[in-house]
């Protein structure tokens, strides 16, 4: 099964490499829509209960999100779906809005941050 890579050149997020890659967005651009550099993973009380010898004292796990975002790997089906959504917003659209494209990247960023990579 092929896996695409998450690269970023210049300052755009693509999804693929070389004559493959798909434009996904800015990355200064989605790095705000996740709030940041960094993203910390705080351990709930059901995760100390189940592993109580877990250190636990730094409250939780800082991550660097272009860290993450470089690990990711895509299914050709979700670049397929990356591909059918537009990349640019209409110039109607509010300031603060993100394209579809880059809206459905950040969503799995988004899941990845949370969840952990799978």
């Amino acid at each position: 099964m092929t896996r695409h890579p998450t690269t970023v050149d210049d300052g755009t997020i693509y999804v693929g490499e070389g004559d493959d890659r798909l434009p996904v967005g800015d990355l200064d651009r989605v790095i705000e829509a996740v709030g940041g550099f960094s993203w910390t993973i705080r351990y709930t009380d059901a995760e100390r209960e189940r592993h109580p010898g877990m250190a636990t004292d730094d409250a939780g796990l800082t991550v660097d999100v272009v860290d993450v975002m470089h690990a990711m790997t895509h299914s050709e089906r979700f670049r397929e779906t990356l591909a059918a959504h537009p990349v640019d917003l209409p110039e109607t659209a509010p300031p603060s809005s993100i394209a579809p494209r880059t809206g459905l990247f950040v969503g799995k960023l988004l899941e990845n941050l949370e969840n952990g990579m799978r």
